[in-house]
């Protein structure tokens, strides 16, 4: 499920990292990335809800693809996703935090709502 941007990475490492995020996402529910990456944790994060608001086979084995870890995938069947059975997307909100010190870039949080 990858999105549009490369964020300066191979395929592989791209897709490795995004499903990194998205699980670490669903586990704790925050996370502090740069802007560009929370709005494609959010692409995919989204997918990933509404896919498992429909709770079937085949829509578990489609999230334990992409999600690294088991239990989050069980939490997320089964206590995300019935949080947003009545709601039809924007299950995520960025926040823009200022920049990093560093290198300048632009830093934000994202978090389930």
């Amino acid at each position: 499920m990858p999105g549009s941007r490369k964020l300066g990475r191979s395929s592989d490492h791209r897709r490795a990292m995004l499903r990194a995020m998205v699980t670490f996402l669903l586990e704790k529910g925050k996370i502090e990335t740069t802007v560009t990456r929370a709005k494609e944790v959010r692409s995919v994060t989204e997918k990933i809800i509404t896919r498992a608001k429909d709770n079937n086979l085949h829509n578990k084995r489609q999230v334990m693809s992409y999600v690294t870890k088991e239990d989050v995938v069980k939490k997320l069947f089964d206590e995300i996703a019935p949080k947003y059975i009545d709601v039809k997307g924007g299950y995520t909100r960025i926040y823009k935090i200022g920049n990093r010190r560093g290198d300048a870039a632009e830093m934000a949080i994202i978090e389930l709502i």
